[in-house]
């Protein structure tokens, strides 16, 4: 994750690292600093750990800034594989307010290419599967994202491209669907109800954008034991969420769909954590190979149902209770395109709730919601 190219990385805060000396090789790129990542040692940056997360049956990914350091500008390292030096390529007016460590580059340019294409071309080595690029989406870079999308294209190898932070503007949604995979719609989410029920609003601006290869990012899932030392996070702490508010967080990521990523220290996980994380039939929703994006039906101030097409012509339906007290919401099943009989299972009781013929009306908790499957009841199926 964030600065390993920072031997003496100690807070969450980069400014206080302003000027250090990152860990660079003979062509500015940086590599792991090899007193936090021993095996890196001997030019091996992180294909030894890329290999032994990959001998788990894993996938291996690293978060990267934009740009190029700052301390190869001062010393106008060569950009590997090409004739251009790492003055040719910067663009020293380009900066990223919160971390003194890059400039950015010109992406339009053939010097400002070679440098991503020596970059990612060093990921490759290193048997990266997926690279989550910061300081790129907010402000919205568009010709180096498009720089680090060809880079990936000619690298050799399948890699993964996600774009942060959010909020990445939805005017550049044609753009960012072809040249990344997933791109986050909103700034860092922590447990605190108000960045929940903002997120609601972000995410139906995007609704519908979602696809195979590209997908909105809602960001990780603070659960658990969120905090494990002073930082951004916070103090050491379990999750803020209330139950209802978990249950809400998580039906909203399955349903969109949006990436699941887990923002915890997962070995202090309590049976309740771990029994949200393992319901196979929320996960189910969020991996349908249907791979469809869910939409907004109704939106009636603080009380919004969301619907997404499922595989075998079934659907997914969200109910979600943004107010402060419990409220009695219903949806005629035409809403859906539906017209016979559906039978309806909570996904979160594993709870089938019989058939229903015209409406789902359910009453749902502050803060809460529900998730339900719907297919057509036995007696409508085909023979």
């Amino acid at each position: 994750d964030f600065r390993w190219y920072d031997p003496g990385a100690n807070s969450s805060d980069p400014k206080a690292r302003a000027g250090a000396d990152l860990t660079k090789d003979q062509f500015g790129r940086l590599t792991p600093a090899t007193n936090r990542f021993p095996s890196a040692a001997d030019n091996k940056g992180f294909k030894p750990l890329a290999d032994k997360i990959h001998a788990m049956g894993l996938k291996f990914g690293i978060h990267v800034m934009r740009g190029i350091p700052r301390k190869s500008l001062e010393e106008n390292t060569p950009i590997e594989g090409s004739p251009f030096h790492a003055t040719d390529a910067a663009n020293t007016n380009s900066i990223c307010v919160w971390n003194p460590d890059m400039f950015g580059v010109n992406g339009t340019t053939p010097a400002g290419q070679a440098w991503y294409d020596s970059i990612v071309r060093q990921y490759a080595s290193w048997d990266v599967d997926y690279i989550k690029v910061d300081d790129l989406s907010r402000p919205y870079y568009a010709d180096e994202i498009e720089a680090i999308h060809r880079a990936i294209q000619k690298c050799g190898r399948p890699m993964i491209l996600s774009t942060s932070p959010g909020d990445t503007p939805i005017a550049q949604s044609e753009h960012i669907k072809v040249n990344a995979n997933l791109w986050r719609v909103s700034d860092d989410i922590w447990d605190r109800w108000p960045l929940l029920n903002h997120q609601f609003d972000l995410l139906a601006r995007w609704q519908g954008q979602g696809g195979p290869d590209h997908w909105p990012d809602s960001d990780m899932i603070p659960f658990g034991h969120v905090a494990i030392r002073s930082g951004a996070a916070g103090p050491d702490r379990w999750t803020r969420f209330t139950h209802n508010e978990q249950i809400t967080f998580f039906s909203m990521w399955a349903i969109l769909p949006s990436p699941l990523m887990l923002g915890m220290n997962l070995p202090d996980n309590d049976d309740w954590t771990t029994s949200i994380l393992t319901n196979d039939e929320i996960l189910a929703i969020n991996q349908d190979p249907f791979a469809a994006p869910a939409h907004l039906l109704t939106d009636q101030g603080p009380y919004e149902i969301w619907s997404k097409r499922l595989a075998n012509n079934s659907y997914a339906v969200g109910f979600f209770n943004r107010s402060q007290a419990p409220k009695e919401m219903n949806i005629d099943l035409t809403r859906l395109g539906i017209s016979h009989p559906q039978s309806v299972r909570d996904v979160w009781l594993h709870q089938d709730l019989g058939t229903h013929e015209k409406e789902l009306r359910f009453t749902i908790p502050s803060h809460g919601a529900m998730l339900l499957r719907l297919s057509a009841s036995a007696s409508t199926q085909p023979n």
